[in-house]
């Protein structure tokens, strides 16, 4: 597998709720964000158009689990690694630190690749394969 993918991102005002709280919804945002920068870094700039040239890529499944609230003004670092790589579908796992090294979360994010001509299920094309393994 490629090697980790550090990303930072500050939590603003506006990815808070009324408690001051980040915004659940703004975890995917944030964890999508961070595996766009590492595919840049991955599958050369920019990383997503590059995946896209070769397939659809549909989020298939996500999942969060939240470990520590996170707030306004929190500076959260984001690792990204690819979790599995399988015939048809990969995965990358992001998983959020605060400042002093403390867990804030983990999501596990799977993708289908898909033929943008028929719309149809296919393998993960080889270069994309080469790059994530």
């Amino acid at each position: 597998m490629p090697n980790a993918v550090y990303v930072s991102r500050t939590v603003l005002f506006g990815d808070c709720d009324p408690a001051g709280v980040m915004y659940t919804p703004r975890f995917s945002h944030f964890a999508m964000e961070a595996i766009f920068t590492a595919l840049d870094e991955w599958l050369g700039a920019p990383g997503l158009r590059n995946l896209m040239a070769e397939i659809a890529p549909p989020v298939r499944a996500m999942s969060f689990e939240f470990l520590k609230p996170i707030t306004w003004d929190d500076e959260l670092n984001m690792k990204v690694t690819v979790a599995a790589l399988r015939e048809h579908s990969f995965a990358f796992l992001v998983e959020g630190f605060m400042d002093d090294g403390t867990l804030a979360f983990t999501s596990n994010v799977s993708h289908v690749c898909i033929s943008p001509a028929t719309r149809e299920v296919v393998p993960i094309p080889e270069l994309v394969r080469r790059h994530l393994s």
